[in-house]
């Protein structure tokens, strides 16, 4: 028998599950024993209802700071009981603390209630407080404030806190403690954004069973699709399409730039354990009857109601809104600083990867746009929750201003989702075509440009909500403005691959995919600025087949074609070609069959957010069957997302090595071990030329500690700025 493993300090046994089962078992023991006693005492009349259920796992009313403060008591009985898992800092003690800190801010909230001569209880304050200090109490226990608080007293770091080694301790454990390696970090994102999109599309496969024919069938209700639909909308933009560019950002621009790391490394992992924290808090919602208002949350849709009608759902999505936003921001900050002020020597603005110019770009545009949208969701929580009336126009409030705050923000996030698939694009195209980018100023200028005139043109979805008349016609010309410097990228990437020797590996795939998609998507995108146009397809299911051609055309296929260029570097290992290949052509024709007849639905007048169409199919028998075929093209959808899966799950464990650079690229990724040291160079690079000049004799992007000419291209560099220091040996 095995010998049980013993921790170094006390010679106790460890037990590392101890926390999770005390949760867990902590939960039931409680709901079963609060249940059983309603049941008794005549408090709860059991019919096995939805209702009853959420009552009876405590997820109603008073009962849910019951259940959860005994799940966290016996949870942390247990945890402690583990000592390994409690005595260090990492997951584990982050999920035994969320309960505690969730019945800490509960009970405060209500002696503070009690104090100034209010009910103690109310679904809203309760909830919204809880929440906070379960996230204070979650980072605790990953060990994400401590270095803070040593630094603010002068302690010295401990060992196991030291940016000296990240904080790492060993093989996969790292991944689940407060690891500030931007590696780290970079694959934790990718792994956390693949399971939320794998939930988000589960949503849906729902949503397309239901549509597939008329009538209701799957669903219980069009409250039920509601949710459905908007738990999908919110999962795919916030939990997979934004944050998916940060794990691959995180992973390569710090290596593509010559740093050693991040900016700020611990900000950096404080943003990822607060993205998860607050996707979690999206999907909690799912038990007790999620949002329905979809994901614009529109008010006053979604703040009608007053304090004595809460949503537990709503309340979800707004603090998982709020939470979501403030890791993007933290994000944001680190990108900027680090491209601004961490590159190597040599690396002028000019020599920098198109990948960083969108990145830099989507950075700033987090950075301004983001307070935002959490403005607004911040007045709809006010509203909902303290009594105010921002959006009730009945109680002087203006619903349409939800509409403008809000869209100034999400209009510019259409390119935080699709700005760093841009420059994503330009690597791949290069490197895959053996081309230099043509007009690589041009691509860079046009990504600030987009940037910039993405914060003009929000009014163009508002075109029949009652905004002022005399907006129309400058945000309609506006909108088609936007179009040029999306041009001038369509038509770089297209001269590049003129005459180019196109090697058609999997991310090439990907790219030309992305070509075709994205264009079709950018076509119907001036025709919906024309004001008489779009007023007659607003909300329909041609806005729908617009949104998903730009969505998935530029942002998905992109994510894609990084993922399979990136993933030698990543893990050291191929992908199987073949799967890859049939990945791609399983998602690119079943993205087709789904999005494209949407438009003819939409100029038929199918309206989006419905679950039942059978009288405009009675009008329109083809209405019928064309989302019969859509819904046959999502389920293709479906099981490419399956083969990918298999893919990189298999490979990464047992794929050839790629060795260091597969594919002959040129940027400074590609010029280190795959993976890349722990600090990614033994002494700082030098930049020397552009990182594109493929076909070019001699050409080379930079040059590596101890090779030829290094001293002298060092020597040069800087007379332009001083050198960053190197990292230290380890």
């Amino acid at each position: 028998m095995t010998a049980p493993v013993r921790t170094e300090t006390t010679g106790m046994p460890m037990r590392p599950g101890a926390g999770i089962l005390g949760i867990v078992g902590g939960w039931v023991f409680a709901a079963v024993v609060l249940t059983l006693f309603r049941i008794w005492s005549g408090g709860l009349d059991w019919n096995g209802s939805s209702a009853d259920w959420k009552a009876a796992l405590g997820l109603t009313g008073g009962d849910f700071l019951l259940v959860s403060l005994a799940g966290a008591v016996l949870g942390l009985l247990l945890t402690i009981a583990g000592r390994d898992a409690f005595r260090r800092h990492g997951l584990l003690r982050a999920l035994a603390m969320i309960g505690v800190g969730y019945a800490v801010g509960a009970a405060l909230t209500m002696l503070v209630r009690t104090a100034f001569g209010l009910v103690p209880y109310s679904d809203g304050p309760v909830i919204v407080f809880g929440i906070v200090t379960a996230y204070a109490f979650y980072i605790a226990g990953m060990g994400g404030w401590q270095s803070w608080f040593w630094y603010a007293k002068g302690d010295p770091t401990p060992e196991h806190e030291d940016h000296s080694n990240h904080g790492a301790r060993r093989g996969w454990r790292d991944y689940f403690i407060f690891n500030t390696d931007h590696k780290v970090i970079g694959l934790q994102y990718l792994v956390a954004v693949f399971f939320f999109m794998l939930v988000g599309g589960a949503m849906a496969e729902a949503v397309r069973a239901e549509l597939a024919n008329p009538e209701l069938q799957f669903f219980a209700d069009g409250s039920q699709y509601n949710q459905a639909m908007s738990l999908h909308g919110v999962i795919m933009l916030f939990l997979f399409i934004i944050p998916v560019f940060a794990g691959l950002a995180n992973y390569v621009i710090p290596i593509m730039l010559g740093a050693p790391d991040m900016a700020y490394p611990r900000l950096n992992a404080l943003s990822f354990w607060t993205f998860v924290f607050g996707g979690c808090v999206f999907l909690a919602s799912i038990p007790i009857g999620t949002f329905e208002a979809g994901w614009t949350n529109y008010a006053t849709l979604s703040s009608s109601g007053g304090p004595a009608e809460v949503g537990l759902g709503q309340l979800m999505w707004l603090m998982g809104i709020q939470l979501v936003g403030a890791s993007s921001i933290m994000t944001a900050i680190n990108f900027i600083v680090t491209i601004v002020a961490m590159r190597a020597p040599g690396m002028t603005m000019w020599r920098m990867p198109l990948f960083v110019w969108g990145n830099l770009t989507q950075a700033l545009l987090i950075t301004f746009g983001t307070p935002f949208v959490a403005g607004s969701q911040f007045m709809v929580l006010f509203d909902l929750v303290m009594g105010t009336n921002f959006f009730n126009s009945m109680l002087g409030g203006d619903p349409i201003s939800y509409q403008h705050i809000f869209w100034f923000y999400s209009h510019p996030a259409v390119y935080i989702m699709i700005l760093p698939g841009f420059g994503l694009i330009t690597d791949v195209i290069t490197t895959h075509a053996r081309k230099p980018a043509f007009g690589y100023r041009a691509l860079a200028i046009s990504t600030i440009g987009i940037g910039f005139l993405g914060f003009t043109v929000w009014a163009h979805h508002m075109f029949t909500s009652g905004m002022a008349p005399w907006l129309r016609l400058p945000m309609m010309i506006l909108t088609m403005l936007i179009a040029v410097p999306t041009g001038i990228k369509v038509l770089g990437w297209t001269a590049t691959l003129w005459k180019a020797k196109i090697h058609m590996t999997v991310p090439m795939l990907w790219a030309l995919g992305f070509l075709f998609t994205f264009t079709c998507g950018g076509l119907t995108g001036v025709m919906l600025a024309a004001v008489p146009f779009d007023i007659h397809v607003q909300d329909t299911y041609f806005v729908v087949a617009h949104f998903h051609y730009v969505l998935f055309g530029g942002s998905v296929m992109t994510v894609f074609a990084g993922i399979y260029h990136w993933f030698p570097k990543m893990t050291g290992r191929m992908f199987d070609p073949g799967l890859g290949k049939l990945h791609f052509w399983l998602m690119f024709i079943g993205s087709n069959v789904t999005f494209f007849p949407m438009h003819w639905l939409g100029t038929l007048g199918m309206p989006r957010r419905i679950a039942d169409y059978q009288e405009l199919a009675a009008n329109y028998p083809s209405v019928h069957g064309w989302n019969a075929v859509i819904t046959i093209g999502a389920l293709m959808q479906g099981l490419g997302f399956v083969v990918f899966l298999y893919n990189m799950s298999t490979s990464w464990r047992r794929g050839p090595l790629a060795g260091n650079n597969p594919w002959r690229s040129h940027t400074l990724e590609w010029q280190v071990t795959s993976p890349p040291p722990l600090f990614n160079f033994h002494g700082t690079p030098v930049v020397v030329g552009a990182p594109y000049d493929y076909g070019l004799p001699g050409a080379k992007h930079a040059l590596l500690h101890g090779e030829p000419g290094y001293d002298e291209a060092l020597a040069e560099a800087l007379k332009r700025r001083p050198a960053a220091p190197a990292p230290a040996a380890h």
